[in-house]
This record gives structure tokens, C-alpha cells and sequence, in this order.
């Protein structure tokens, strides 16, 4: 996960300078994938493919220089059905980072399973030769990391010789697709009262959060509309006895309710039900944004992507060039934890992510 700091002229294309990253990384199956940029406030928008540099006057406005971020727009709801190995390897990247980062959470049996498969991965077998005590202090896997931790990490990558990198990075994709907070996409807006909600875009619909707790779920096929007018946003659900029910809430200010909207119609439109299907439900979800602003997403859906005939995946003989992680000391006896949990983005140690992209909400 990296950045691109310049392009040639604000009269290119998004799709043009997607392509360009796409080629770069030897991907195939990019509709997952986007560029992100921040604007001077630190609100995060995604770059439009069809739209000009120059139409993304958030973006023109903090430059030049010009920094994008690359990440997944849309989490595939089993990342571990990916064709390519190149894909499923940038999946493993962003749900790590999104673990170090606390975008996450995970309870610490399954942070420790979750960073004994990047060990594997990085490290292959176990060998007491070579792995000194401390070496898996040497990595990063979560916020505020403990020792406890780290010796759960050693203990269980005893267990895991044989596996190759592809091998673990799909079981640990395969453990992080289980997480509750797993591709959910958070936005913070307000109820009734002013009380506190976040919006949470997944790969199977809108979650609803309050007080940490989720408190509403509604699937894609039963949202029949999402509107904004000002920082109002509606969003209108199908209930089992075919009853439609608006539910309101309230974002920050009209830029970050229009990016919401944006998003909400993007996940609607890639994760949406089968085109073919002609019940009544389907009629009404096919005239899902077509009030408000006119926006529509213009990439291949989740469903193309699966059972798309045109591209024959894998592609035979790929070759894949790992990273390696950023490596910190070794934890001691004198150090104990002070300071070795600290997670740093800069200096000369070895890693190929230099910054560390921002998100719209890291955590609760």
C-alpha cells in the first residue's frame, strides 16, 4: 500500500491514473481497488475515474504536490475466493494495516493467530537457529502491543511449518473475514437528540452503531432508496411485511453527507443482487439513486467480477514480489514494553510504506 505523488496534467482522467497504478502492481482484478486523497480538513474522498484532476478540487486544492492513496474501496465478502494471488496479497497488506491501525479490533487469541500467519509469511518455518528470543517483538500487529501477545505469536508459528506466504496470507484472510468490523467502512453522523451514530458501509449492507453496539442492520436487496438534502441523509428500507420505513440521520455538514451518499451508492450498486432477477423487490432497487445528485457507479459489480468469462484468472506463471514489513529492536528485559509498542511511519528501517494512508473513522 503506497502513494503517488505527482501526475502529468489536471486535464487526466481518474481512470487514467488508476491505470497506471493497476499496471504498476500487475493487477488484474482492480474494481476492489481506488485512490483515496484528503482534503485540507482531513475529510477523505475517493478519486472518480470518470471525472478530470481538475474536477477534484478537494484534491487540486492541498497541492502540488499531490499525494494518493492506494487501498481496497470494497471488501470482498470472502477475500479468500480472490482468482489471484496478487489480489489476495494486496487484500492480506490492507487488512493488516487496517489491524495495526485499530480500523480492526480483534481480541488477542485471534491477534495472536492473525500475527503468527504474518511471521509464517514473512518468515517462513520456525527455526530456534535463527528466531532468537524477542524476534516476533521485532514486528508490529496491533495498537498498544504487549509482550503476552507477542509470546502467544511465537508459540503458535511453532505450529505452522510447511505453510507457504500464499498459503498463510489466505489463512490469515480467512480468520480476519470473521471479525466483526471486518471491510466495514464507518461514518459518523448524529440521531435524534444529537446522540452519537456510526453508518457502517459493508459487503452485505448498511450496519448501525451506537455506543460501540450494533443496533441496525439493513441488507442491500431491502434498501429501496438513499437521499440527501443539506447534511440530511435517508436512508429508506423494505421491511418482511413489504412496509417501507425511512430512517434519518444527521452528518457533520454537507460535504461529508454528500461523501457518504457517494459511498452508500457505490457498496449499493458493486455488492447489488443479480441484474436478471424481475421480482418487485429488484424494480425498486433498481431505482436505487436516482434522486438527489447524479452519481452513479461505473465499474464491473462484485457479481461480474465473479463470474466474469472474458478474463481468464489466474493468469498462469504470476510472479509476485513480497515487501518486507518495518522492522523495530528486538523487546529486552530492560525495555520491558515502554516504548516498543510505539508505531512509527518515517526513518531508515526497511519497509516500503512510508505513509500511512488516513481514514475517514480509524476506530470507535
Amino acid at each position: 500500500i503506497g502513494s503517488v505523488n505527482s501526475f502529468p496534467q489536471k486535464s487526466t482522467k481518474g481512470s487514467v491514473v488508476l491505470g497506471y497504478v493497476f499496471r504498476h502492481l500487475n493487477l488484474v482484478e482492480i474494481d476492489y481497488f481506488g485512490l483515496r486523497y484528503c482534503d485540507r480538513s482531513h475529510q477523505t474522498y475517493w478519486l472518480d475515474p470518470a471525472k478530470t484532476l481538475a474536477e477534484h478540487k478537494e484534491l487540486i486544492n492541498t497541492g502540488p504536490p499531490y499525494t494518493l492513496y492506494f487501498g481496497i474501496k470494497f471488501y470482498a465478502e470472502d477475500p479468500c475466493k480472490l482468482k489471484e494471488e496478487i489480489t489476495r496479497y494486496q487484500f492480506f497488506l490492507q487488512v493488516k494495516q487496517d489491524v495495526l491501525q485499530g480500523r480492526l479490533p480483534c481480541p488477542i487469541n485471534t491477534a495472536a493467530q492473525l500475527g503468527a500467519y504474518i511471521i509464517q509469511a514473512e518468515l517462513g518455518d520456525y527455526d530456534p537457529y535463527k528466531h532468537t528470543a524477542g524476534y516476533v517483538s521485532e514486528y508490529r500487529f496491533v495498537p498498544d502491543q504487549k509482550e503476552e501477545l507477542e509470546d502467544a505469536i511465537e508459540r503458535i508459528h511453532k505450529t505452522l511449518m510447511g505453510q507457504v506466504p500464499a498459503e498463510a496470507e489466505v489463512n490469515y484472510l480467512g480468520v480476519a473475514k470473521s471479525l466483526e468490523m471486518y471491510g466495514v467502512d464507518l461514518h459518523p453522523v448524529y440521531g435524534e437528540n444529537k446522540s452519537e451514530y456510526f453508518l457502517g458501509l459493508t459487503p452485505i449492507g448498511v450496519v448501525v452503531y451506537k455506543n460501540k453496539k450494533q443496533v441496525g442492520k439493513y441488507f442491500w436487496p431491502r434498501i429501496t432508496k438513499v437521499h440527501f438534502k443539506e447534511t440530511q441523509f435517508e436512508l429508506r428500507v423494505l421491511g418482511k411485511d413489504c412496509n417501507e420505513t425511512s430512517f434519518f440521520f444527521e452528518a457533520r455538514n454537507k460535504v461529508t453527507c454528500k461523501h457518504l451518499w457517494k459511498c452508500c451508492v457505490e457498496h449499493h450498486t458493486f455488492f447489488r443482487v443479480p441484474e436478471n432477477e424481475s421480482n418487485s423487490l429488484s424494480r425498486k432497487v433498481s431505482k436505487f439513486g436516482s434522486i438527489g445528485y447524479k452519481h452513479r457507479y461505473c465499474g464491473k459489480t462484485s457479481l461480474r467480477m465473479t463470474r466474469d468469462p472474458s478474463v481468464q484468472l489466474p493468469r498462469p506463471d504470476q510472479c509476485i514480489e513480497r515487501s518486507r514489513s518495518k522492522t523495530y529492536p528486538k523487546r529486552t528485559q530492560q525495555t520491558g514494553s515502554k516504548n516498543t509498542s510505539q508505531i512509527t511511519t518515517n526513518g531508515e528501517n526497511e519497509g516500503t510504506t512510508k505513509i500511512i494512508a488516513p481514514s475517514p473513522v480509524k476506530r470507535f
